[in-house]
């Protein structure tokens, strides 16, 4: 044991020839160097033999102080455009690992002729899809802005602008996998106009346009019947089932006691606030005794409805055929 420990201490601490506790070089034996095999280090021949240094693998050259000078010089570039890094980074964390060669592409091609966004149009866009940074702009941004030019049918680069400060997020979107798949159902359905309503291309099929046919054929509209409704005011797949479709619906069937089928003739009645403009109308006509039809009802402006009000509200109200056509409620 006592050797043993000597053995351990030597390779740990390299004696001094002058210790007083050397063994003897008489122990050694030379010319026996060469039999010596690599068994468990037990004699003191290892004090000649220190261990070597394990091998550490060197470390990547991209340091702490390299990833902050350059996430720096993206805070100045974006400060520069009138863009908050910070907040961004928040709400899109690949933009810190982003190159800025790659930013400074983006920007360039977004903000020159021939797409040549104003600076105050591209911080829009940015704030509302923080993706158009860091999307890659060869293999990404050009193929979405190609597909609207071509496939969709976007007239000029004007209206491309005007699509996409209506809807931004069309940037985010990969043509493959969302826009065109959305493009094929429109034109299925029968909107063959589909670039006055590029908005709707970034809505998913499966998660967004079906379930609202779907809902209106629970309410026992065919599916033809729901469908023609949507071909003839595509907004309506915009409108929330449970904050629109159905509070609306309800005060309809409920307060103004009208059929459903009235909106497969007017689906634009989901696009008036229901505070604002239904109730204060319905209340109106109610008051007055008469019912007009929902368009009648609720395009006009105020001051052509309360002029339509009071005619038909008279002892003679407009015929039948008339546009302002109204029934008495009592008749």
């Amino acid at each position: 044991m006592q050797q043993e420990a000597l053995s351990f201490l030597s390779s740990t601490f390299p004696s001094r020839r002058h210790h007083h506790h050397f063994p003897s070089f008489s122990r050694l034996r030379f010319h026996n160097f060469p039999a010596l095999s690599f068994k468990p280090n037990t004699s003191t021949s290892s004090l000649f033999f220190p261990p070597k240094t394990p091998y550490i693998p060197s470390l990547p050259s991209t340091t702490t102080e390299t990833l902050e000078t350059d996430i720096h010089e993206k805070l100045l570039y974006l400060d520069s455009l009138g863009i908050d890094f910070l907040t961004l980074i928040n709400r899109h964390p690949p933009l810190l690992s982003a190159a800025l060669s790659a930013i400074k592409s983006v920007v360039d091609y977004m903000t020159t002729p021939p797409i040549n966004f104003s600076l105050p149009d591209f911080r829009r866009l940015v704030s509302m899809c923080p993706e158009l940074l860091t999307s890659p702009l060869t293999s990404h941004t050009i193929p979405v802005i190609t597909f609207l030019l071509r496939e969709v049918g976007v007239d000029s680069v004007f209206d491309l602008r005007q699509a996409l400060r209506r809807r931004p997020r069309l940037l985010a979107c990969s043509v493959d996998s969302q826009l065109r798949p959305t493009l094929y159902f429109l034109q299925r359905i029968g909107i063959l106009d589909p670039h006055k309503h590029t908005y709707l291309l970034s809505c998913s099929v499966e998660d967004k346009l079906l379930p609202r046919i779907d809902y209106f054929q629970k309410l026992g509209f065919s599916r033809r019947s729901a469908t023609v409704m949507f071909r003839r005011f595509p907004q309506l797949f915009n409108y929330s089932i449970a904050e629109n479709y159905e509070p609306k619906l309800n005060y309809l069937m409920g307060e103004m006691g009208r059929d459903v089928r009235e909106i497969l003739e007017f689906p634009q009645y989901f696009s008036f606030s229901l505070e604002n403009r239904i109730k204060p109308r319905h209340e109106a006509c109610a008051a007055k005794g008469v019912r007009f039809p929902l368009p009648v009802m609720l395009k006009t402006n105020e001051a052509g409805f309360r002029d339509t009000l009071e005619v038909c509200s008279d002892s003679s109200p407009p015929l039948k055929n008339s546009p302002f056509f109204c029934t008495k409620k009592d008749s």
